[in-house]
């Protein structure tokens, strides 16, 4: 038995031994969920941090005893549905995590959990399609299709389908897709001179993702703007796959493995050729920063890559520090209510967007620091999106309170989720990076970073949810 609550040590994630057999043993994994779920019962931190925990203190205190002895264990694997992985629980409310002796990781359990499931069960076709990203990307965005993709995702008949027949729910705002795909237009200046900083690499590589390839290629542009403003020499990664973050959350860690292999040796020669490596959506960047880092623990490709990883504010940050960034902006910003995402909290280098954007001046950032509740994929499908707005209900009420200019995330996907919960607003939504490039040069001919309307208008399912 424990003779202390909490630690004052820094916490630690142990490598994920999914190379293991015994990692994918049933028997052992429901024992060491029943370990922890009733460590979890008598704690009851992390209560208001999304539903997987209150389903499971709710199965508790309806059965029969009111401990997890009596819980039917079949029911337990609601609890695993409901978690996405966001690693809140680690970071800010477990007091037992590593090195405390509990040694509580929740996050990489329900993990392991998930990939026992989909070892034994594999997945259904709606949830292969939402992780494969480079796919759908691929075929969503071929000239032609992407108009009538785009158009069958904003008619409401067409959305009752998917509902019905796929399970994506009928009132999700789904991202648009764009025949203009960043990769293929990007236009990257390298010709400056290198200057190195004490902290950072004078030259920078983009590793596109998925999202801002398909999705929202402005995001991109604006990072190159950003860069070309501050004459750092950029590239794109040569040749580059999804980061593997869907396939993890899905449980299919073989999937993950290889996109890996496709990924690591472009992402290396990079690394060791002194290149800071960008990505632009926090989850990617999480992916190459840690979970990969754990899975595959004694592969040096991996860890370098590792360390040459930045999240673009991260980078920014540290280039301010080195007295190596421009601060020469042109435009202020008013009021923006900007929201840090999960999968960047969990890099642990602080608020380094807020702090980039306050130093513009008549700017006045109102920082929210909360889950939003949408994850990648979890907050599209239809037994979990009326959870997912529910977890997001105080961001929303936070984010609108302040009655912002801007509505700003790092994470693309959460702040639509934001930006459908608000409702009515004067706010436009932009991302960071682009609010970034605003300031620096607002009479920039090119596109914002985002596709669709930038005016936050309910629909009558939006304003029910709210």
């Amino acid at each position: 038995m424990a003779t202390r609550e909490g630690s004052l040590e820094a916490p630690k994630r142990h490598p994920i031994d999914w190379k293991n057999l015994d990692f994918y043993n049933e028997t052992s994994l429901n024992q060491e969920m029943e370990r922890v779920f009733d460590i979890c019962h008598g704690c009851r931190r992390c209560v208001n941090l999304c539903t997987a925990f209150p389903r499971l203190f709710d199965l508790i205190d309806e059965s029969t005893s009111g401990e997890l002895d009596s819980v039917n264990k079949q029911q337990l694997w609601e609890v695993v549905d409901r978690c996405y992985l966001c690693d809140m629980c680690f970071m800010t409310k477990c007091p037992y995590v590593p090195p405390h002796e509990w040694n509580i990781d929740f996050p990489h359990l329900m993990l392991r959990a998930k990939a026992v499931k989909y070892k034994n069960q594999g997945a259904g076709f709606r949830d292969k399609l939402l992780s494969s990203t480079d796919l759908m990307g691929k075929l969503a965005t071929i000239p032609v299709v992407v108009q009538a993709v785009n158009a069958m995702n904003n008619t409401p008949a067409v959305r009752k389908i998917m509902d019905s027949t796929l399970g994506i729910h009928a009132d999700r705002k789904l991202p648009e897709y764009t025949a203009d795909k960043f990769r293929a237009n990007a236009k990257p200046n390298d010709t400056f001179p290198v200057k190195d900083g004490a902290r950072t690499p004078g030259k920078v590589a983009i590793y596109a993702t998925c999202y801002v390839n398909y999705n929202e290629p402005g995001i991109g542009h604006d990072l190159l703007k950003i860069l070309e403003h501050n004459e750092i020499p950029a590239r794109l990664v040569e040749k580059e796959a999804c980061c593997g973050m869907p396939k993890l959350e899905l449980g299919d860690l073989d999937a993950v493995e290889k996109l890996k292999n496709e990924n690591i040796p472009h992402l290396l020669k990079l690394a060791q050729d002194g290149y800071a490596i960008l990505s632009a959506v926090p989850s990617c960047t999480l992916m190459y920063k840690q979970e990969l880092p754990l899975m595959f623990p004694h592969d040096a490709a991996v860890q370098a890559v590792a360390a040459a990883m930045f999240d673009p504010f991260e980078y920014l940050a540290l280039r301010n520090q080195d007295h190596l960034l421009k601060t020469d902006f042109k435009k202020p910003l008013g009021n923006v209510a900007y929201h840090i995402p999960c999968h960047q909290r969990v890099q642990n280098f602080g608020k380094k967007t807020r702090d980039i954007l306050q130093l513009i001046p008549d700017t006045t950032v109102n920082t929210v620091e909360r889950c939003s509740g949408h994850d990648g994929t979890w907050g599209v499908k239809s037994e979990h999106f009326a959870d997912s707005m529910k977890i997001g209900r105080p961001v929303f009420k936070q984010m609108a309170a302040s009655n912002p200019d801007y509505i700003s995330s790092d994470c693309a996907i959460a702040a639509r989720h934001i930006e459908q919960g608000i409702g009515e607003s004067k706010a436009q939504k932009l991302h960071p990076l682009t609010l970034l490039r605003l300031a620096y040069d607002p009479d920039s001919t090119h596109k914002p970073a985002i596709s669709d309307d930038q005016s936050i208008t309910p629909t009558p399912a939006q304003v029910k949810n709210k």
